[in-house]
């Protein structure tokens, strides 16, 4: 193969349009190396939201801290060791649809997409104890602090669908299907770090540039000030034949190639998830895809968080 450091990953999976019985998603370990595929945890409940496409179905942004494992469902943050067993769970008022999650200082972050916030969870005292509400006028956006245990929060409007946070030394970066681009937050002003294209996943900082999922458009991008350097991966495709319930689901409540899911491996290596279940891994500096694993041909089932597996 020529890649000496692939690694495993840990993903999660939403099942848009399962039923109630059905498994609507689950976590993998994912040996990249061996192309190995182990599910570790299967999400059925009944206490979830039915309506619509992908909802309160799956498991979303996982994030791993020590020996623990942080792993967020629509309207619920789980902690796992590394045998997953569950160490512990916890609501919040403000958490609605959530998406991806990260770790910082201390704290897992959580973009919150109903309530278009950003949420703080101390890992220490195991408590919600700050959010960030993001909103625009059009102009500029503004960012409000409030207690997500008290009841002056906002309201659940989805005006911006943040779907993504990420947090280093230089503030915190978010981004939504609707905020126009990377937005950065250091801790006083939210300004915007970069236009992006509508309908993103995942926006990050990456080296001089932003590494993303361009959804709408079906490939992973990375946009340097370089433009030399720009790359832009197609998200695999399948044939008809290959695909399971394209006839049943398709355009109703999945597609197939829908990008989600993106992790730094590290040499210029990314991997990224999309829809029915699948990552793929793409060299940077070669310019091409190195490989790709598949882990269902359900086109309702689509890869949503990634991570390195530390273990």
């Amino acid at each position: 193969m020529g890649y000496r450091r692939l690694t495993t990953l840990i993903a999660s999976s939403v099942v848009r349009g399962s039923q109630q019985g059905e498994s609507h998603g689950g976590v993998y370990l994912v040996d990249l190396q061996r192309r190995d595929i182990v599910q570790v945890l299967d999400w059925n409940t009944a206490a979830i939201d039915w309506r619509g496409r992908g909802w309160d179905r799956g498991l979303r942004g996982i994030a791993c801290h020590g020996e623990i494992t942080f792993i967020a469902a629509s309207d619920e943050l789980f902690a796992y060791g590394r045998d997953f067993r569950c160490l512990g769970s916890w609501r919040c008022a403000y958490l609605k649809h959530c998406h991806e999650i990260a770790v910082h200082r201390g704290n897992v972050f959580l973009a919150a997409t109903g309530f278009d916030s950003i949420l703080a969870f101390d890992i220490a005292e195991e408590r919600f104890h700050w959010a960030l509400h993001i909103d625009t006028d059009g102009l500029r956006f503004n960012g409000s602090i409030y207690d997500p245990q008290g009841d002056d929060g906002p309201l659940m409007l989805n005006k911006l669908h943040l779907n993504s946070v990420f947090c280093n030394e230089d503030g915190m970066y978010l981004a939504g299907l609707r905020t126009g681009g990377l937005l950065h937050y250091n801790g006083r002003q939210i300004h915007m770090s970069a236009t992006l294209p509508r309908g993103t996943h995942n926006a990050q900082p990456y080296k001089d540039g932003v590494l993303f999922n361009d959804t709408v458009a079906d490939v992973v991008r990375f946009a340097s000030r370089d433009p030399s350097r720009d790359r832009a991966f197609r998200v695999p495709r399948f044939t008809r034949e290959q695909l399971i319930g394209v006839d049943e689901y398709a355009s109703t409540v999945a597609r197939p190639s829908f990008g989600r899911g993106l992790c730094v491996l590290g040499d210029d290596l990314v991997a990224a998830g999309s829809s029915p279940s699948t990552i793929a891994v793409h060299d940077l500096k070669a310019n091409a895809t190195a490989l790709k694993v598949t882990l269902s041909l359900d086109i309702r089932n689509a890869i949503h968080g990634l991570a390195l597996w530390p273990f």
